[in-house]
């Protein structure tokens, strides 16, 4: 219902204020599962991502936005709840596990599913090594693959500072991935990282990042 209640008023704002320029819309799936499977770069990333889709995306977010005390707390969780996301304990093992499943879960609603592959945003602001994740709600689901490629949201929204800035964005959609053919191969750590590549490949055509073959490090970012 938040959701709804922001595509209504919040976002024709936003377009408003600032064009984001978005390529490839007719690859978006109007209805039915998918993986949106992006470049992460900034907050703002996950505001401009569906904005550009005009679709819901359902989100996995730190379990600490759903636990905070006090009024901004309540506030926090009331905002990520509305929007649908998904709280996920990071240095909890055995939710981070959890998390393929939970992922399938919402995929067999028929709902858009968003993955940062690289498991946190980037650091340097070049794309890091995918981590499997993606490949293996991708077999495990079925549901496609969409590559989205992010630009200049960073600027938007940088990691060190509380404040948006109005600069250019970019949200460019690529061909949908389709693996769902090699679900009896999710047991291969070889198929595993080849899938994971191929949505790295197309990621990184769309996003024109340089890239970095190694992960990248969790942030302490302000918010």
């Amino acid at each position: 219902m938040l959701y709804r209640a922001l595509e209504l008023t919040l976002a024709p704002a936003l377009r408003a204020v600032y064009h984001p320029v978005v390529t490839g819309p007719e690859n978006v799936p109007a209805e039915g599962p998918v993986i949106i499977a992006a470049n992460h770069i900034s907050f703002a990333d996950e505001v401009f991502t569906p904005l550009a889709a005009r679709r819901q995306i359902f989100y996995f977010a730190k379990a600490e936005y759903f636990t905070t005390p006090g009024l901004r707390g309540r506030a926090m969780k009331a905002f990520f709840e509305g929007m649908g996301h998904v709280p996920v304990a990071r240095t909890d093992t055995r939710s981070a596990a959890a998390v393929i499943d939970i992922g399938v879960e919402v995929l067999s609603h028929g709902s858009a599913l968003g993955i940062y592959p690289e498991g946190t945003r980037s650091s340097d602001g070049r794309l890091h090594k995918f981590r499997t994740g993606v490949a293996r709600v991708a077999l495990r689901s079925g549901a496609p693959v969409l590559p989205v490629g992010l630009v200049g949201t960073r600027d938007v929204k940088s990691p060190d500072s509380h404040r948006w800035h109005r600069a250019p964005v970019g949200v460019h959609f690529g061909e949908v991935l389709h693996f769902g053919d090699r679900a009896a191969e999710e047991r291969s750590s070889r198929v595993l990282r080849e899938v994971t590549e191929t949505v790295r490949e197309a990621v990184q055509k769309l996003s024109g990042q340089d890239y970095v073959d190694e992960f990248a490090s969790s942030l302490k970012v302000t918010e």
